[in-house]
This record gives C-alpha cells, sequence and structure tokens, in this order.
C-alpha cells in the first residue's frame, strides 16, 4: 500500500497549492480566498523519490457545530483517520494564531505522525519565519513556499523515509475502470449519489446550491470492477454565474466531461426539466461520451408529476434516446445497482471494437433496404466501411460522392449500426471518405 500525505490547516494557509505542487498537476481550485476546498482531494504523489498518495482538505475548524463548516470539518476528520502521514500546514506570514493552535490539539489527539509546515516563507529568513511556531509542540518547524517549490522535496524525503522504505520505487498499477463523472444542476443530488455509491459519506451532501466547487475524483471497487467516480460542481446558467471561483468550478466540469467515458446526468424529478438541463445534455453529446440518465427524487414526487416528467423528457430531451434512463433514490440508495449495469453496458459500447467486414456488411445491407437519394444526376456510393475511433465509436465510409449525402441520412445510417450491433448509451460518429476521381481534371 502506498503511505498517504494528508495535508491540514486552517483556511487560506497554502494546502491546495501544496496538492498541486506534490502531484504536479492543476487538479486543485487555488485562489486568494479562504473555503475554497471542501471535500477531500485525493492525488498521486510525484515529488520526491517515493510512490505516495495526497489528500487535500478543507479548511479546518475543530469547534464547527453545524452548517457547511461542520461538514466541512467531518470531511478534514475523515482524512486525518486515514493519514500515514500529516503536514499541518501553516502561514508565516501570518505568524501563529489561535485557530493553529486549536488545531494543533485536535491533532495531537489523533495520534498520527504530524510534521509541522510553515507555508509562504519565500523571500525571507526560514529560521525567523519558524521561530514563533516552536510553541505549538510539533519539534522543528519545516519552511518552505508551496507557490515556488523551496524545500518541498526535501519536506517530502524526511516524512516519508521512515514510512515508506518498504516501497520505494514500487509503484502500484491498479486498474482504475472507467471515468465516470456525475454532471447536472445545482443541488440535483449528485454529491448524495457519490455517497451512495460508495456507501460512505465520501463527499459533502449539504442542501445549498454550489456545496460542491471542485471536480472530486475518487477511485472505487463494486463486485470486483473498478471505477474511478467524479462528482462536479453544478452548472448554472451562463447569465447566473458571478464569482471567479464558480467560474473556475464550471472550466472543471466541463474538463471532467471531456476526461471521463461514461457521463451520468442527474435530474430532479421535482422540478420541471429546464433549458439548462437541456443544454448539458447537448453538451455531452457534442464531446461524444457515453451517457446514462439518473432521474433522482423519484420517490419524492406523485404518479401525475412522474407521467408529466416523462413527457417532458420524450418532448425536450429525445436527443438522448440512445441513452439508457433510471428513476432512482440517491437519498435512499434505490436503484444505485441497476444505474451501475447501465453504465457498464454504456462504457462497453462506447469502447467496442468492429470488425471492418461486418461494419461493410452492415452498410450493406443499410443501402440495399434504403438507397442515399440522389443529388442532381448523381447518387452517392457508399462502398465499404471500417472503425476509425473509440469513446465514442467513429465508422468510415468510403465512395464516391459522399459529399452529397443529406444529414437525414446521416441519421438513418447512425440508427442501423446502433441496431446492429447493440450500441446502448453511447452516440455513434459517422465520417465520410470519397476517392479520388482521377478523371476530374481530364477534359
Amino acid at each position: 500500500m502506498k503511505p498517504t500525505i494528508v495535508l491540514v490547516g486552517r483556511p487560506n494557509v497554502g494546502k491546495s497549492t501544496l496538492f498541486n505542487r506534490l502531484t504536479r498537476t492543476r487538479d486543485a481550485l487555488v485562489a486568494d480566498q479562504p473555503g475554497l476546498t471542501r471535500d477531500r482531494h485525493y492525488g498521486i504523489g510525484r515529488e520526491g523519490g517515493y510512490d505516495y498518495l495526497v489528500v487535500d482538505t478543507a479548511g479546518f475548524d475543530p469547534a464547527a457545530k453545524d452548517g457547511i463548516m461542520h461538514e466541512m470539518a467531518r470531511q478534514a476528520e475523515q482524512a486525518i483517520v486515514e493519514a500515514d502521514v500529516l503536514f499541518f500546514l501553516v502561514d508565516g506570514r501570518a505568524g501563529c494564531t489561535p485557530h493553529d493552535e486549536e488545531i494543533a490539539t485536535h491533532l495531537r489527539r489523533a495520534g498520527r505522525p504530524v510534521h509541522l509546515v510553515v507555508n509562504k516563507s519565500e523571500g525571507r529568513e526560514r529560521a525567523l519565519v519558524a521561530a514563533d511556531f516552536h510553541r505549538l509542540g510539533f519539534g522543528e518547524p519545516l519552511a518552505i513556499s508551496a507557490a515556488h517549490g523551496d524545500g518541498v522535496k526535501a519536506l517530502v524525503e524526511l516524512a516519508l523515509s521512515p514510512v515508506a522504505a518498504d516501497d520505494t520505487g514500487k509503484a502500484e498499477d491498479e486498474a482504475a475502470g472507467p471515468r465516470v463523472a456525475i454532471v447536472g444542476r445545482p443541488n440535483v443530488g449528485k454529491s448524495t449519489l457519490v455517497n451512495a455509491l460508495l456507501g460512505e459519506e465520501r463527499v459533502i451532501a449539504f442542501d445549498q446550491p454550489g456545496t460542491t466547487r471542485d471536480a472530486i475524483a475518487i477511485a472505487f471497487e463494486r463486485d470486483g470492477r473498478h471505477y474511478t467516480l467524479i462528482d462536479t460542481a453544478g452548472l448554472r446558467r451562463r447569465g447566473k454565474v458571478f464569482e471567479t471561483v464558480e467560474k473556475f468550478s464550471v472550466i472543471k466540469t466541463l474538463q471532467a466531461i471531456h476526461e471521463a467515458n461514461v457521463i451520468i446526468l442527474v435530474l430532479d424529478a421535482a422540478q420541471d426539466i429546464s433549458e439548462q438541463d437541456a443544454r448539458i445534455a447537448g453538451f455531452v453529446v457534442e464531446t461524444g461520451r457515453a451517457l446514462v440518465v439518473a432521474i433522482n427524487k423519484w420517490d419524492a414526487v406523485d404518479d401525475y408529476r412522474r407521467a408529466r416528467l416523462k413527457e417532458e423528457m420524450a418532448r425536450k430531451l429525445g436527443f438522448l434516446s440512445f441513452a439508457r434512463q433510471h428513476q432512482i433514490s440517491a437519498l435512499n440508495a434505490k436503484g444505485i445497482g441497476a444505474l451501475l449495469g447501465s453504465v457498464d453496458a454504456a462504457y462497453a459500447a462506447a469502447m467496442v471494437k468492429l470488425a471492418t467486414p461486418k461494419l461493410t456488411r452492415a452498410l450493406q445491407m443499410a443501402v440495399a433496404r434504403q438507397a442515399p437519394p440522389r443529388a442532381g444526376v448523381v447518387r452517392p456510393k457508399l462502398r465499404y466501411a471500417h472503425q476509425g475511433g473509440m469513446n465514442p465509436p467513429v465508422i468510415v465510409i468510403h465512395g464516391n460522392s459522399l459529399d452529397s449525402v443529406p444529414d437525414a441520412y446521416v441519421r438513418y445510417l447512425e440508427r442501423t449500426f446502433m441496431e446492429a450491433f447493440k450500441l446502448q448509451g453511447t452516440p455513434l460518429s459517422i465520417q465520410f471518405r470519397t476517392a479520388h476521381n482521377p478523371y476530374a481534371d481530364k477534359s
């Protein structure tokens, strides 16, 4: 097992900046604003000579008793339990604060190795910066600059040399499985669904829109299959996105959609299908990702509302006919097993390998059943097909005068291929390659 480093500290001391430095990524949102991180954020450590995990946590307030701050504190406490080593970050510019002392008291009770890390020490004498923090009682404070990387490598080597001596150079190459991004409008139950799939309160599920700000990737295993779940921030209409942090959250969500293999679009059964739901679904289709639709809070609505919702789905989201729909209750974990079954089927369809002879036979049968319409005196000739890509499946058709194939016939071919190869849950892309006419330039 890889050792786990957990970053703890009060808000705005640079935990997410250090997380990005240790993982050599930009996965954690960073801004000069306290309380930006809310959930536990895991990453693979790449700084230093060891294999390890890094966990970024929210600004820790052990005294929080209710509200979002209490939920953030619970996430941090759970991460502390999982830690092999704790990096207790403090702000070298602000000096030692009563909040730091309160966290120090809490960490001493945790029984984990703690390294006191004095961040933001760039341009200053390290001994002077660290002097104020000796009273916290964690030995010699280690002054670093997470933003510039000063002292970070030495910190990792000092912390992990006793913990990871037996694991040096041993990388765990576990199958991550499909990447599944859970998207939708704010407050439709995305984080609750993540927790239901995992069987634990892994991310904060709070009755407040905008609770999730970052895209949180979580690896888990169910029935012997590996997955990576990505909980994303709710996507609001562009005109309602004002804060810079929220704009970055939207970017992170769109990136998560691009990087995922399968998307679970979560809808709220208690609300009408909105224009924003259709926009999100349209963006997923444009990216070509496999899709499963989860209608959440199904147990909270009556039969009339259910019938009306089905009519709205057919009218406003009819272009998602390729995707399976599930009525679920994330809060009560109902319908979760069938939902994952559809995720598996959609992933298999998105990554399918299609043999050229079978594709060509399906193409010939489609043309025999309905030939493409003429364009003037010329009728397009579709000769053979082969696969040109996966996720989504791409079928390349070769022939003559294919520039004249109308969109309606392209849709007919898409339906034919999807039915022939049972590609449930994924869109399909068709590309045409017109053969060069050797007599075109001759009079």
